[in-house]
């Protein structure tokens, strides 16, 4: 892909509409973007497998992995004042959500934009300016004066998603994308682009690229597509939170236009420390940056595909800052270095190697 073409990739999976457990507008994204790569299958969790065009089912099985969702909202209930009554999907920190702007896809499949409502300070009182607002407490208004109107004109009622609404920016000068949702959808169309990279390649692997569903939500799609695939090894592909704006230059360990990260810890998983080093010596050789990280907090779907059979995992990361709030940055470069990454591994892999990763002599 030429740069132009990875730039609109990112804009229109960045855009889509997609939170967890509503995530067909990006696997329908997704599907076409890959259709010249493989096969692709998708189940009822919306979970996407797409099997690379001169696999042979005779080679070792190589995973790619993004996830498609992104943190939203979901209606709950509608208020008798025609306000709506929320919850979350995925990890919110509860003072990005007010004043928000949302778009909520009703019952009938249209989209309605809103606004997470807040009471004007003239009508606070002193402990309400300086209390910690609770999701509980908050209400989503869509311009309505009734329940009955919120329902029946506006087709809004339990069960209707809801996200950020956000259009992703391009900043050719500096190479930044501004947009909503690169958690993970920077993985996604990164996966995309490293499929487009080796389709045509003499591999001595076959592949298989999952795009999962629900990881914000406990890595759900992943634990399904590792069961299908069977893999022999996986590469995930993440939108990973950059430390660079709140953390000393020295404890920084995931920071925008640094290169990809590569995960050594979280809270759900260890990586293989052959295949780690595997990865960092060939970013090292073709001298791409990277950097380590542990982190004490966060998790992803390696946890899902490598915990299934054992098979040796890797995390690149693509830097993202600001994650799970309505507008993140992320840089073109990062995107471009993780696919280059990823795209060598796969054309340095072979039965031998991927053993190796298990060896303990």
């Amino acid at each position: 892909m030429n740069e132009a073409q990875q730039v609109e990739l990112v804009k229109t999976f960045s855009n889509a509409f997609g939170p967890s457990g509503f995530e067909q507008p990006v696997v329908r994204a997704y599907r076409d973007a890959v259709a010249d790569f493989g096969t692709t299958t998708i189940d009822g969790m919306f979970n996407a497998l797409t099997v690379l065009n001169g696999n042979t089912g005779k080679r070792p099985v190589v995973q790619l992995d993004a996830h498609a969702d992104e943190v939203g909202l979901l209606v709950q209930a509608v208020r008798p004042s025609g306000l709506i009554k929320f919850v979350t999907l995925g990890g919110w920190v509860p003072t990005n959500v007010p004043a928000m702007a949302v778009t909520i896809r009703n019952k009938r499949g249209e989209y309605i934009p809103g606004v997470v409502a807040t009471k004007p300070p003239h009508f606070m009182t002193a402990a309400e300016r300086n209390a910690v607002p609770q999701i509980a407490e908050m209400s989503i208004d869509v311009g309505s004066s009734s329940r009955e109107e919120t329902i029946n004109d506006f087709g809004i009622d339990t069960g209707c998603p809801i996200v950020p609404t956000v259009d992703c920016q391009f900043d050719a000068k500096h190479g930044m994308f501004f947009g909503k949702a690169f958690d993970d959808r920077i993985g996604a169309a990164a996966m995309v682009n490293t499929l487009a990279n080796v389709a045509e390649a003499a591999l001595s692997v076959d592949v298989v690229a999952g795009l999962s569903t629900q990881e914000e939500v406990g890595l759900r799609g992943a634990y399904v597509t590792a069961r299908k695939v069977e893999p022999d090894l996986a590469i995930v592909l993440e939108g990973c939170p950059a430390d660079d704006t709140f953390e000393p230059d020295w404890l920084s360990q995931t920071r925008m236009k640094g290169g990809p990260m590569l995960r050594d810890m979280d809270t759900t998983f260890i990586v293989n420390p052959q295949f780690q080093q595997f990865a960092a010596d060939l970013a090292d050789e073709l001298h791409l940056p990277y950097t380590r990280a542990v982190r004490t907090g966060g998790g992803q779907n390696g946890a899902a595909i490598g915990y299934w059979k054992g098979v040796p995992t890797i995390v690149v990361g693509i830097p993202v800052r600001y994650e799970h709030s309505a507008f993140n940055y992320t840089a073109l470069s990062d995107f471009q270095t993780s696919v280059s990454l990823v795209s060598a591994l796969l054309k340095r892999l072979d039965a031998a190697t991927i053993a190796s990763f298990s060896s303990v002599d």
